[in-house]
């Protein structure tokens, strides 16, 4: 009897271990998207392509932007291995400024906590830029 609850014992070990080596690993095309010099009111929508390259199911548990005015959106259900995901993302294009912006990701993958960045401009067709007022002033003197 006691040969067979340490034959259990040591098949129990065994397979925790195997199931500790299969991990989720997250690989993304590209971890910045420029938006260049885009107009107010423009669509504010990108995606982050990815690839769970594990051999684990990949569980995003949550996408956080460093600010208000930019929505992250993490995919519903677990990502299987081999298989790609994406993250959406939706600045408010209504702020005309700079983007620069990061959106933090955090998993069940290898690298729990990957950092994407969106950066750009924002400008008001209807308005001079600072710029172009500058340019203006230039000219005239």
């Amino acid at each position: 009897m006691k040969n067979l609850i340490t034959i259990l014992f040591i098949g129990l070990i065994s397979l925790s271990v195997n199931a500790q080596d299969k991990v989720a690993k997250i690989k993304f095309k590209t971890d910045t998207i420029d938006y260049g010099t885009i107009e107010k009111g423009s669509n504010g929508v990108r995606v982050f392509e990815f690839t769970n390259t594990g051999d684990a199911p990949l569980i995003i548990s949550k996408v956080s932007s460093s600010c208000g005015c930019t929505i992250p959106e993490k995919p519903k259900d677990p990502i299987l291995p081999g298989k790609t995901g994406e993250i959406k993302v939706k600045y408010d294009t209504n702020r005309v400024n700079p983007i620069r912006k990061t959106i933090t990701v955090i998993s069940n993958a290898d690298t729990p906590t990957v950092a994407l960045k969106i950066k750009g401009l924002v400008i008001d067709p209807s308005k001079n830029s600072v710029l172009e007022k500058k340019d203006k002033s230039i000219v005239q003197k």
